[in-house]
């Protein structure tokens, strides 16, 4: 059974910075691209970095410049580096691993970690 158990989020002001990470156990993470979604209240979850295998990332334009997603194969742990964080990140933000289309390959999810920046 994979399980993907997400942390590190918590309260920010505007402008900070904070890691998060995810650990995915099973074989989901090897070989796979992963990636960090997140929700916001009221809107749909959207795909917001991705990295291959390979460690070739991509990223939605609203965080282009201030989030670096990476991995750790060993650790099959994959981190999402948030920095000159603005109150418009503040969601759930969930990991899984994407098709090339960005859809979640897993349909399960983790329990995310909630990020919320204060203005």
């Amino acid at each position: 059974q994979v399980q993907l158990v997400e942390s590190g989020g918590g309260l920010v002001q505007a402008g900070g910075s904070l890691r998060l990470s995810c650990v995915a156990s099973g074989s989901i993470f090897r070989g796979n691209a992963m990636g960090w979604y997140r929700q916001a209240p009221g809107k749909q979850r959207e795909l917001v970095a991705t990295i291959t295998s390979g460690g070739r990332t991509n990223y939605a334009d609203s965080v282009k410049g201030r989030f670096t997603i990476s991995r750790d194969n060993a650790k099959n742990t994959v981190y999402l580096q948030m920095n000159s964080l603005k109150p418009e990140d503040t969601a759930i933000y969930y990991c899984n691993s994407p098709t090339p289309y960005g859809t979640p390959r897993l349909p399960s999810w983790g329990q995310g970690t909630q990020v919320t920046v204060s203005s």
